[in-house]
């Protein structure tokens, strides 16, 4: 197949294209019916709710908003392979599709001159979205939003089908007018990071930064690159060389297993490191300057959370032995301190299967992170509960598998127990392990206060405690990446900072959803069970397993994000794996 270069894109008005909501013929004539509800009241849009010949393509009007100024109807409009007209190499593996269906978003966004046809574009990530769909076939489905004109409560029809039959077709012939040469830019691409982090994972490595990347971001809430940002390069001991299909022979850091610190002085890119490694667990659209920045997929970002809730978490390995008598191996709090709040997210994120922590001393409780000799002098060990993280992250690491990156200017006292220390100074690393452990030889009084890690005990999570239903139905919506609104509970998700957009926050509350719908949390499931068999199911079924509950706009979230959601649910109720109840049902049964 070859595809069209230039022009105007033909439009065959006896086309035929696919999408997975309904099964009956699409109708024909939608400007002629627009045009004949002018001035009709504005709920007979609802009239028009299913499928439509347009052009090429076929509409499908999925939700209408029942008045002006509710949120905007749901359409999709579909293009089968042949209209499409991508070339196969665009759609041959789930990376390029990916890619390719954010380009063609992208350009939607750009082509479109209508403020009310709203496509969810996203930012610098490349993420599986319901707004654009590549199909293995060569299929294309873009989803978006759709304000249908009103004059004050009546139908603007004439204005509607100008809306709807000729903006939105111009728009997406524009999207999917894409170049060979641009598209090729995204697959390439697409296809280096995809063999970077099989090379990564093949070298038993947790993390690369390419030499020449570009880390710095513009601002705190802009994401694309610092112009004139220092380009990243590696130092020699670190450095790592590796073959990619299309950018051939790469060179960048390699960071092996175990302990890693980040060190320098302020404002000289040490958070911004640490912030490129959180964000290598996503791909990134070209231009981004962290295309070739990859972390294991299964890294966590961790911090202290002042206030959160903590359900039945075994933080025994952190605190132990509370004034209180309170069991510490099934913890439960409404208001977690720092410290209580930093050592539940790190078992939280062990259970759910990270084998990457990433913590930044700027946001971590200092009494979980360490007591230094004189603090030990002055308070003994049989008055405070607390063991901190530098006692227990080498047994992490070498009992369990589990590595950390830190940030740490304050406390030396980490060198002691670091495999590498990484300086960055002017935005530039340099290897300083052999100087940290020549300094770290020197004793300074300080005596560890525990000699091994034990992983935590797992837990199953009760489904009947996990409902969005408010009065027989579900409600979830999001704030940014700030809250999620589930049922009757707002979810304050500020803290899990690897949430990339508001659509990925929808996904997280979709996914939860499906989770307890379909048997994924099923009160006899460890959470790791659960946690796999939504990641299976999203893996396979993709976007369609979550609109299938609400057709919004989403991002595929990892079972990391949902994970540290559900365990920020007030309401959650958990018991041990080992306390197995056969009387556990789901959200309609008796509990």
């Amino acid at each position: 197949m070859t595809k069209r270069q230039g022009g105007q894109r033909h439009r065959k008005a006896d086309s035929r294209a696919s999408d997975d909501h309904r099964s009956y013929p699409p109708r024909h004539d939608l400007s002629n019916e627009l045009t004949a509800l002018e001035g009709a009241s504005y709920g007979r849009y609802k009239s028009l709710r299913g499928k439509w010949h347009i052009g090429e393509a076929v509409l499908d009007i999925r939700k209408v908003q029942s008045d002006p100024f509710a949120p905007p109807s749901r359409i999709a409009f579909a293009f089968d392979p042949e209209q499409a007209d991508l070339v196969e190499d665009w759609f041959a593996t789930e990376a390029r599709r990916r890619a390719v269906a954010v380009l063609l978003a992208k350009r939607f966004r750009k082509s479109c001159n209508s403020k009310d046809l709203r496509i969810d574009a996203g930012g610098q990530e490349i993420l599986r979205r319901s707004s654009c769909e590549v199909r293995a076939d060569g299929s294309v489905v873009f989803r978006l939003g759709a304000q249908l004109p009103g004059r004050g409560r009546r139908i603007a029809g004439r204005a509607a089908a100008e809306l709807l039959c000729r903006t939105l077709p111009d728009a997406a012939d524009d999207a999917l007018n894409v170049t060979e040469a641009e598209a090729e830019v995204w697959t390439r691409s697409a296809d280096d990071t995809e063999a970077l982090r099989r090379a990564v994972a093949e070298r038993g490595l947790i993390a690369f930064v390419a030499d020449g990347a570009t880390l710095p971001r513009r601002s705190g809430v802009d994401r694309r690159p610092l112009r004139g940002g220092v380009p990243f390069a590696s130092p020699e001991s670190m450095a790592v060389r590796i073959d990619l299909p299309h950018a051939g022979t790469v060179r960048g850091m390699g960071i092996e297993p175990g302990v890693t610190l980040i060190v320098g002085g302020g404002f000289h890119g040490k958070s911004t490191l640490l912030r490129a490694l959180e964000a290598g667990v996503w791909d990134h659209i070209p231009g981004d300057g962290r295309e070739l920045v990859v972390a294991d997929p299964s890294a966590v970002k961790i911090r202290a959370e002042d206030g959160r809730a903590v359900t039945g978490v075994d933080v025994h390995a952190f605190v132990d032995r509370l004034p209180s008598g309170e069991d510490t191996r099934h913890f439960s709090t409404e208001n977690a301190s720092g410290s209580t709040s930093q050592a539940a997210a790190i078992v939280e994120a062990l259970e759910a299967g990270s084998r990457l922590l990433l913590i930044d001393e700027d946001t971590a409780a200092t009494n979980l992170m360490i007591r230094d000799a004189r603090m030990q002098e002055l308070v003994a060990k049989e008055r405070e509960p607390l063991t901190p993280l530098v006692d227990l992250i080498r047994s992490m690491a070498d009992d369990h598998g589990v590595s950390t990156v830190l940030v740490m200017g304050g406390s030396g006292d980490y060198m002691d127990v670091a495999d590498r220390v990484v300086m960055m100074d002017g935005y530039l690393p340099a290897d300083v392990t052999e100087r940290a452990k020549e300094l770290a030889a020197r004793p300074t009084g300080r005596v560890a206060e525990a000699e091994s890690f034990a992983m935590p005990r797992p837990r199953v999570i009760e489904p009947g405690s996990v409902s969005s239903e408010v009065k027989g139905r579900a409600k979830i919506r999001a704030t940014g990446t700030d809250s999620l609104r589930f049922g009757d509970a707002d979810v304050d998700v500020r803290s899990i900072e690897q949430i990339t957009d508001q659509s990925m926050t929808i996904g997280i509350g979709l996914a939860v959803e499906a989770a307890v719908r379909r048997g994924w949390i099923d009160g006899r499931a460890a959470v790791s069970d659960s946690l796999d068999r939504m990641e299976a199911a999203l893996e396979d079924g993709g976007v369609a397993e979550l609109l299938g509950i609400r057709d919004v706009d989403l991002a595929l979230p990892r079972r990391h994000e949902v994970a540290a959601t559900l365990n920020r649910m007030r309401g959650l109720r958990v018991h041990r794996a080992q306390e197995r109840r056969p009387g556990i049902m789901g959200r309609s049964g008796d509990e």
